[in-house]
């Protein structure tokens, strides 16, 4: 990981947390919040389950994983985040102030931390678009709780093609169509289903040759 001076922030105000500020008030409000630049190189794990969260990360580059691991190392992906998501305010505005998961880098990734206190709390200044940054935050915690409920509809199905089928009707609805290309590749998908890889793979030719999906490579069809 390799920490970065404090630069000017561009072209951030098209993004969630910080939709409704003008690109001029921005740097001010992240001055005022007190936040840093930090980059992570590909595998690189940003917090580690345990660990106690004081800042929320802003993903200005990359992507990033939120992973759980069981006791033998086995490993599933609950959420990946891309550019302009955030992460870690699940355990910082709650009772449980140490993080149940790992976030890991998926690639080369520049991550904006935000302490977490700071922004959901107005300071002495008052200033109008922290009010706008506040309620934000409040939509992107409620859009987080949404996806996650997402991936509960898919791990609780019974067999490891009605996880696909939801997965991929899922990825279809978000896409608006029966053509879409998936965010996983082979094995981030067979951890983000709890599966075994080459089941997945069995699974998918299976349904390939049945006529239920076509695919090449992370572009799939629905038929």
């Amino acid at each position: 990981m390799e920490q970065q001076n404090p630069q000017k922030v561009e072209n951030m105000n098209g993004w969630r947390l910080f939709q409704g500020i003008e690109q001029n008030n921005l740097p001010v409000m992240l001055g005022c919040l007190g936040y840093r630049m930090e980059r992570y190189k590909k595998g690189d794990f940003i917090s580690m389950e345990g660990e106690h969260l004081e800042n929320i990360g802003l993903v200005v580059k990359g992507s990033v994983d939120m992973i759980k691991e069981d006791f033998w190392g086995n490993k599933t992906i609950l959420m990946r985040m891309r550019q302009g998501s955030v992460f870690g305010e699940t355990f910082i505005c709650g009772t449980e102030t140490l993080a149940t998961v790992s976030f890991c880098a998926v690639s080369d990734t520049e991550v904006l931390f935000l302490p977490f206190r700071r922004v959901m709390h107005t300071c002495t200044n008052a200033c109008a678009f922290h009010h706008k940054l506040i309620e934000n935050m409040v939509q992107l915690i409620a859009d987080k709780n949404l996806e996650l409920m997402r991936k509960v509809e898919v791990v609780t199905k019974k067999t490891l093609r009605e996880k696909i089928l939801a997965y991929l009707s899922q990825q279809a609805q978000l896409e608006g169509g029966s053509y879409f290309e998936i965010p996983l590749g082979r094995i981030e998908l067979a951890e983000y289903l709890c599966a075994d890889r080459s089941s997945l793979t069995r699974e998918l030719n299976a349904m390939k040759e049945e006529g239920i999906l076509d695919y090449d490579r992370n572009m799939f069809r629905l038929l």
